[in-house]
Formats: C-alpha cells, sequence, structure tokens
C-alpha cells in the first residue's frame, strides 16, 4: 500500500483532507504534518489505525524531508503559500516525492510555473492548485470546453463562504494579500491587473445570485485561474469574483487594510513596538465571533459557481455550475478535491511530469465523478443528505435555463 503525508494536516483545510484520505482505502499509511504536533497526535488518535502524526516547521527545510520521508505523495496544506508553498516543494522535489497542493496565491503561482523544467528534471508531478478555486473551476471549465461547447469564449468564477467552525491566521493572511497586489483579469484576449481599492478594481465589483445563499456582493480576486486557463483553453475572458460571509465580516476586513492596518511596519504605542499587521489579524479573528452571533449566522455553507459561455453548433449557449452546499464550506470545499488530487496522483491518473495545473493534467470526467460522491457521502453525514450540491443549467440564446443531470 502506499503513505501520503498531509503537511499542515491540522488546519480547516488539511483536517478534511486528512479525513478524506484516510476513508478512502487507497493509502496505508496518512501522516499528519503539523507544527501543532499535540493536535496532530490527537488527530491521529481520534481517526485510529494507519493515521500518525508527525512535527513539521513548514519554513524550515529539514523538517519538511524528515516528516515526508517515505512518503508516495505530499499534500500541502500549509497556508499562506506566498510564503510557504517554495520551501516546501523545494523540499519535496529534492526528496523526488510526487506533490498536491491548494495554491490560491497567484504571485507565487507564476513563479511555480517557471519551475517547471526544474520539476520535470526531478522526474515528479506537481499539482498546482488543486482546491476548490483554484481546482474544481478549472476542472469544470475544462468539462465545459471539451464536452459541451464548439467553442468557448469566457470563464466567469464567482464565490463566497462563511460560518466555519474556525478561522486561522492563514486564511485571513491571504485575504490581506488578495486585497494589496494587482489583481490579474483575462479580458479582451489579454491578461490586465487592476487594485482592489482603485476605481479599475470597484469597476468590477458586482452582485451574483448563488444556490442557497441568494445575492451576495463579490469582489475582484487574485486567484490563479486567469493566469492558467487562458494557458490551455482558447478563450477572450477569464474572471475571478468572490467574497466571505457574512457581508459586515468580509467588509471589517477590507477596512483594515485600505486604512492600512495590513502594514508589517512597526509602530510606537506608549513605549511597546506593534505591528498593525499583527493586531488586525489578531482584531479581526476576536470579532469574527460577535460578527458571526450578531447575524445569526447559523451553520456554515457556501458556494463556487462557474459561468461557462461559448457556442455549439453556431449558436451562443451558457452554462452554470454551481457547488453549493449549506453544511459545507472552505474546509469541505478545498480539503476534498485537495485529498481527491493526492488520491489521483498516487493512482497515476495525473498526467504528465512538471508543474501543473487541474486543467492540465486530469480527466475531467472521472474527477467530477469522484467529486460528486465525496461531496454528497459528506453532506449526508453532516445531515444535508437531500440538499443537492453539484447543479449544472444550460441556459439558450434567449435566456432560458434548463437544469441538466450529471
Amino acid at each position: 500500500m502506499a503513505k501520503v503525508t498531509v503537511l499542515g494536516g491540522c488546519g480547516a483545510v488539511g483536517s478534511v483532507a486528512v479525513r478524506t484520505l484516510a476513508h478512502s482505502g487507497v493509502f496505508s499509511e496518512v501522516v499528519i504534518g503539523d507544527a501543532n504536533s499535540d493536535k496532530a497526535r490527537q488527530m491521529a488518535e481520534e481517526l485510529g489505525a494507519g493515521v500518525t502524526a508527525v512535527a513539521c516547521d513548514a519554513q524550515h527545510p529539514p523538517s519538511i524531508k524528515k516528516a515526508v520521508a517515505g512518503s508516495d505523495v505530499v499534500l500541502n496544506c500549509v497556508g499562506p503559500f506566498y510564503t510557504t508553498v517554495k520551501p516546501i516543494l523545494a523540499a519535496v522535489m529534492e526528496s523526488g516525492i510526487n506533490y498536491v497542493d491548494v495554491c490560491d496565491d497567484v504571485d507565487v503561482t507564476l513563479e511555480l510555473l517557471e519551475m517547471d523544467a526544474a520539476v520535470r528534471q526531478a522526474g515528479i508531478a506537481v499539482l498546482l492548485g488543486m482546491g476548490s478555486s483554484p481546482g474544481m473551476t478549472n476542472v469544470v471549465a475544462r468539462f465545459a470546453a471539451d464536452a459541451l461547447l464548439d467553442t468557448t469564449h469566457s470563464v466567469d468564477i464567482f464565490h463566497t463562504h462563511g460560518g466555519e467552525p474556525t478561522e486561522g491566521a492563514g486564511v485571513i493572511e491571504h485575504r490581506f494579500h488578495c486585497m494589496s497586489i494587482p489583481i490579474p483579469m483575462y479580458l479582451d484576449g489579454r491578461l490586465q491587473y487592476v487594485n482592489y481599492f482603485e476605481p479599475d478594481g470597484v469597476a468590477l465589483r458586482q452582485t451574483f445570485t448563488f444556490p442557497y445563499i441568494g445575492e451576495t456582493p463579490i469582489y475582484p480576486y487574485p486567484h490563479p485561474e486567469q493566469i492558467t486557463l487562458p494557458r490551455y483553453l482558447k478563450l477572450q475572458r477569464v474572471t475571478n469574483k468572490g467574497s466571505v460571509l457574512p457581508e459586515a465580516y468580509y467588509n471589517l476586513t477590507g477596512e483594515m487594510v485600505r486604512l492600512g492596518m495590513a502594514s508589517k511596519e512597526p509602530v510606537q504605542v506608549r513605549g511597546q513596538t506593534v505591528v498593525p499587521y499583527d493586531f488586525a489579524i489578531a482584531f479581526i479573528i476576536r470579532q469574527r465571533e460577535r460578527i458571526l452571533r450578531e447575524a445569526n449566522f447559523g451553520r456554515q455553507r457556501g458556494c463556487v459557481s462557474v459561468i461557462v459561455r461559448g457556442t455549439k453548433d453556431g449558436r451562443p449557449l451558457e452554462y452554470r455550475f454551481h457547488m453549493a452546499s449549506t453544511s459545507q464550506a472552505l474546509g469541505e470545499g478545498t480539503g476534498i478535491p485537495a485529498a481527491m488530487g493526492a488520491i489521483l496522483m498516487q493512482q497515476g491518473k495525473v498526467q504528465g511530469k512538471g508543474v501543473l495545473p487541474p486543467e492540465a493534467c486530469l480527466n475531467p470526467f472521472e474527477f467530477l465523478g469522484m467529486a460528486t460522491k465525496l461531496f454528497a457521502r459528506d453532506a449526508s453525514a453532516k445531515g444535508a443528505a437531500e440538499e443537492e450540491s453539484f447543479i449544472v443549467e444550460e441556459v439558450d440564446e434567449a435566456g432560458r435555463s434548463t437544469r441538466i443531470k450529471m
């Protein structure tokens, strides 16, 4: 049998991936690698035979190499990826192990794509960005382009989620990063960049009606799909917009960044050194419970929608894919596809070597079939057995919508 190590295996995403892998029957050993060794050991004990724990410092290559030694596949769930993914991947490459991650930071994705030749020389496969967005979104876009349309014009990605049991500093750091860097959008057949708080970025804000959630404001997001999808599909537009629920919570994050509280430059406050960045993250985490309570938010929920437009038999046609849930959110939406990436890697179903985004190396039919089953199983375990978690609509040129069974 085989061994998989999940780095960041105690986090909101990594813990879901660990549980999915432990129940998959594909791996005889699932290793939880995490800086919090006590929590990792507790989780391993809860999951039982075949699951073990190891301490791992994501910024210390010898620690990474020790944690992944003997693995057939490494799944990296340690965020924020713009600070962690390069040292982790370098250590995994030197160990000669196939690698999967859920990297959703576009700037480091560009750097990783430039490592393709070195990864090929190492003889391994790197499945990059195998989560929700990116991940599921890339595969759905590939499926629509290959199986449903003759020509594909655009891919527009919308996502929102909220109410997770916990939210760590790494998730909030990622949002700070997303609001602070130039945001790529593939518009009119070329890559362009907008800024979150500037007029060009504000002009792209909109609302979108998600199944189970309703009309939600969404904002430009610097995720990797805008970079990778045009490399593999002939497209005129790829956009990515999202938010976090409830709206007041996401707005708090935005205001912190707009006011300069994401700065890492220390300031003196009454004789003490304070880093605004560190304060802002701690403050947001503390305020989260209050905001959820005041919103009477209830249990976690989320949705990722992919709108693919093109032509079929000379007629304009649109497909809307909604991966929606009233019981699953960031952890499940990202952790389940990540685990699937590790499973497919072990089964030899990741096509090729080098640095590969999902649309470049996965069979969409096979992947979506597995995803439908695993998400439905997880929803059923959470008491949402009647929930339709994968919704597909076909919209004709007159705007008539027809629900399609997958």
